[in-house]
């Protein structure tokens, strides 16, 4: 895939792109979560190459995409986003946004309902305020001291163990979570603003609107915060499909990709 690079005001954007040879019906556009880099989706863009085209990025702040000031907001990495594949003739997208990603993905569809044409979930949850307690939005903006005192070494196990049960996953999220290591204060703050500009992005209490087909992705074993509570909630209120990845955890597309590839296809092939 071809890297390339979108300049911000507060920091450069790196991302990566694959384009179909012919005519495609739409751009698959993979969103990471969290602390999580470009490759946590290599597994997808792997197979999904040659059949659609596909962007993926280092999200703001994140691996590459440094040094980058921390004051955006979830709506300004949806028009990043947008300013990216306009500049790249991405029509049509269809967002695969993991955990923040997905936020990101809803984000975008309240900006842009009229481009997006897909939305695929992958262990994330609904930005509606009804869905989260207070309590949850508290914590969500007070992270950052959390992730600064922990002790590295408990921080990079919990972190990889936390979010993946196969070997593959662990290991991935290990590299990725070593991009930092060194730098547990930027660790630290770029979790700590990801988890505020998330509360902050809930409390505005916009209608986050799917309008287009999508998916809902979730591990049986993912235990990263409510995550199957709120999948479950977002199904029954929307019902939107929900399928349960069996033994996969938070990261369910490392743990089961072959599973996840084959979900997203067809998805993909039922509303094209």
């Amino acid at each position: 895939m071809e890297e390339k690079i979108y300049e911000t005001p507060m920091g450069p954007i790196h991302y990566w792109i694959s384009r179909k040879p012919e005519e495609t019906k739409g751009t698959l556009v993979f969103l990471p979560g969290l602390t999580a880099d470009h490759r946590l989706f290599e597994k997808q863009a792997e197979y999904f190459k040659g059949k659609y085209n596909i962007f993926v990025w280092d999200a703001p702040g994140h691996a590459s995409s440094w040094p980058f000031t921390l004051t955006f907001t979830l709506m300004d990495k949806a028009r990043w986003l947008d300013e990216i594949l306009t500049r790249e003739h991405f029509l049509a997208p269809i967002i695969i946004g993991q955990s923040m990603g997905g936020y990101v993905g809803q984000a975008y569809a309240q900006l842009y309902p009229q481009r997006l044409r897909g939305f695929v979930s992958i262990d994330s949850a609904p930005l509606q305020r009804k869905y989260a307690t207070a309590i949850e939005l508290w914590l969500l903006k007070r992270m950052e001291p959390v992730y600064r005192h922990y002790p590295w070494k408990s921080l990079l196990k919990s972190g990889t163990n936390g979010v993946a049960v196969s070997a593959y996953g662990r290991k991935l999220m290990r590299d990725m979570m070593l991009v930092y290591d060194g730098s547990q204060d930027r660790y630290a703050r770029l979790a700590g603003h990801g988890f505020r500009m998330l509360a902050e992005a809930i409390e505005a209490d916009l209608p986050y609107q799917i309008p287009c087909p999508a998916l809902l992705i979730c591990g049986e074993k993912d235990h990263a915060g409510s995550c199957i509570r709120y999948n479950k909630a977002w199904h029954k209120n929307t019902g939107i499909q929900l399928e349960w990845i069996k033994g996969a955890g938070h990261n369910s597309n490392t743990d089961e990709p072959e599973t996840v590839n084959s979900l997203i296809e067809d998805f993909l092939i039922s509303h094209n």
